[in-house]
């Protein structure tokens, strides 16, 4: 871990490009700057040497008083390696680059950036940038960006100013802010992994936020965001969801059924982050976390003061993962005698017009539900909010009962999320005061529970990329199959041979032909089954070797029934070696019945991947035919991952199908792509 007090503590600050232009970010960064007070020593650097701001200014560091530990350069591009030189001179053990102009503009400005972050790198300090918006801690004191920040216990991650500037409004609105906040910009030294890692052990810090366009190293990422939920340090990740996987051709099955997007979960779910696609859901979760941690949600009760929206909330709930389960019989009677007659009271609750009658049965309402051990959470939807413009003494109940409603959720220790069409009244506010969440849109407060389940019900899963095998340098049918088979995985009894009559008197019929030297055997006419004599051997041979040119072939014992499983490894440029597994054989791209993760699995994260397919009941004896082997099964998915994780010259291992049955599992078919040169 690389030492970031200097970054986030500074002992002193030097201002490179400060100026008194207001277009300019040395003067935006130069204003907040100010806010700092005397906690630090504040140098302005202005090669004029004119007051800037009020302040005295000095034409170069090498005039300063005394080392400095951080620089925040804002100069030209073309100023930018000698400022680098001065700032290390001037004993920076941290530079912020505001500067832009690098690798945004292509390789030439991608080689500059790298050579000034090697020389930094060597000199033992740290950047952060270029092209980047600044950085700052509000538990220092630190304010080096150009915006003013709310402070709250957020520490965000971002390689977007804008990105970060909306996110900052939408917590504010939450009553939230920042208690860390790095810009990356261009991540020439400095990438998330080595910021996630300093505000997981950052007291002021316990929620992290992170907008990623480019995660550089994947598995450092995944590392370091595993090391922060462990530490009880939330990560909350947005991106855009580029990957070098959704862009390069696929070779394979695998190829053609991964997606950056797949990529990206499968390393949440390993390192259990939470994954969120707009800014204002991040603000949504980042709140709930900070009010409710990793609290269970899943099973939701609805309460809502009319049909209509007791009804539609409780079909957006189940949209998003939520169970309206039926309620207990006790808990039932309980509400049947706190409502009127015609309230519903099952699941969901609809008041039937108890909120004009007795406000204050919302607060008894909500502590019954809270109460009962089978509900994890409350979803409240409709009115509430706006009885108060019914008359002042009405309004006055409402707030008092909001108040006990917020004293209710607190004592359970249970999340609860509500809507209403009135979130900008009285009784909305006091209960915003009290820490509740309210929500103008109930798909907002539904997801924003959704969110919370997924959260609690996260295992992560991350695990070490074993140390690198002796590197395959063939990639024919044969050698993966051998590669395979070394690996723990069993195929069927097989010959590679020019002379196929032979090979199937000594395996014995009924048999495989698979013609070698072609990627996609079936695809090409190359593979023939259920051979059963010698005449349909002969002429299945005869046909290939005038189609398709071929003197090798692999003659293979046929294999009984079972269900075709995929099974791939893909390696992707930033997260390295990526499991796929679904409902295999030659519709595979059809039916796209895929799971993901991050390799190497165990057979227990395998199962689990098996478990959740959309094609499960086959393998666990759907109509009528016997179970397979599902630990077999597992136990194979795993030693594939296990194979294609060891092996980082290979970019795509797959065996298609691996055959599930009652007595365990066969390879029927394997393909290797190496990595291009």
């Amino acid at each position: 871990m690389r030492n970031l007090d200097p970054l986030f503590t500074p002992r002193s600050v030097a201002i490179l490009g400060a100026s008194n232009d207001e277009t300019k970010y040395g003067n935006w960064i130069s204003v907040q700057a100010l806010r700092m007070g005397d906690r630090r020593p504040l140098y302005l650097v202005n090669r004029r040497g004119e007051p800037v701001l009020g302040r005295p200014t000095f034409k170069r560091l090498a005039d300063l008083p005394e080392p400095v530990d951080l620089v925040v350069i804002t100069v030209p591009a073309k100023g930018f390696d000698e400022a680098v030189d001065d700032a290390l001179a001037a004993g920076a053990t941290a530079i912020v680059a505001i500067t832009s102009g690098f690798a945004e503009l292509g390789d030439e400005g991608r080689a500059t950036q790298m050579a000034v972050a090697e020389r930094i790198r060597a000199a033992g300090a740290v950047l952060l940038g270029p092209n980047c918006l600044g950085v700052l801690d509000t538990t220092s004191d630190l304010f080096l960006v150009s915006n003013p920040l709310p402070c709250g216990p957020v520490g965000l991650v971002s390689q977007s100013g804008n990105m970060a500037l909306e996110l900052s409004k939408f917590l504010a609105d939450r009553g939230l802010g920042f208690s860390r906040f790095a810009s990356l910009g261009n991540q020439a030294d400095l990438g998330a992994a080595d910021l996630i890692r300093a505000y997981a052990r950052h007291p002021g810090t316990e929620v992290i936020a992170a907008y990623c366009e480019d995660f550089q190293d994947g598995r450092a990422f995944v590392a370091a965001a595993g090391e922060a939920v462990a530490a009880g340090k939330p990560v909350v990740l947005l991106t855009v969801g580029r990957s070098a996987a959704s862009n390069r051709a696929a070779m394979s099955h695998t190829g053609a059924l991964t997606s950056g997007n797949d990529v990206i979960d499968a390393a949440c779910r390993a390192a259990g982050v939470d994954r969120v696609h707009s800014p204002r859901e991040m603000a949504d979760l980042v709140a709930a976390l900070h009010r409710h941690g990793s609290k269970r949600a899943r099973r939701v009760a609805v309460i809502a003061d009319g049909g209509g929206h007791a009804s539609t909330a409780s079909d957006i709930a189940d949209a998003n993962g939520l169970a309206v389960n039926e309620f207990r019989p006790s808990l039932v009677a309980a509400l049947k005698a706190e409502l009127p007659p015609s309230a519903g009271v099952a699941n969901p609750v609809d008041l039937a017009g108890a909120g004009e009658q007795d406000i204050t049965s919302f607060g008894r309402v909500i502590d019954l539900v809270l109460a009962d051990p089978d509900i994890d959470s409350v979803l409240v939807t409709g009115y509430f909010g706006g009885y108060g413009d019914y008359g002042p003494e009405l309004a006055a109940r409402e707030i008092a009962t909001a108040t006990v409603m917020a004293e209710h959720v607190h004592r359970h220790g249970k999340p609860l999320a509500l809507h209403t069409m009135c979130a900008d009244s009285a009784a909305a506010d006091e209960l915003r005061r009290n820490g509740i969440g309210v929500f103008r849109v109930v798909d907002d407060a539904a997801r924003t529970l959704g969110m919370l389940a997924d959260h609690a019900d996260h295992r992560p899963a991350a695990r070490q990329l074993p140390p690198p095998a002796e590197p395959v340098t063939e990639s024919g049918y044969w050698d993966a199959r051998e590669l395979l088979k070394a690996g723990g995985i069993a195929f069927p009894a097989a010959r590679l041979t020019t002379d196929v009559l032979a090979a199937a008197e000594e395996i014995g019929y009924p048999v495989v032909l698979k013609a070698m030297g072609l990627l996609h055997k079936s695809d090409a006419g190359g593979v023939a089954i259920g051979l059963s004599t010698q005449d349909e051997l002969r002429a299945a041979h005869a046909d290939m070797v005038q189609r398709l040119n071929v003197a090798e072939y692999c003659v293979e014992q046929m294999a009984g029934g079972g269900v075709e499983l995929i099974v791939g490894v893909r390696r992707d440029s930033r997260f390295g070696a990526v499991l796929m597994v679904g409902l295999g054989g030659v519709f595979a791209e059809i039916l796209k019945d895929v799971a993901f993760a991050l390799a190497p699995v165990t057979p227990e994260e395998a199962e689990t991947l098996l478990r959740g397919l959309k094609a499960a009941p086959l393998l666990q004896g759907a109509r009528g035919r016997q179970p397979v082997d599902l630990a077999a099964a597992a136990q194979a998915v795993a030693a594939i991952s296990e194979v294609g994780a060891a092996h980082p010259e290979i970019a795509e291992l797959e065996v298609n199908p691996l055959l599930a049955t009652p007595a365990g599992c066969l390879g029927l078919d394997a393909r290797i792509v190496l990595v291009k040169n």
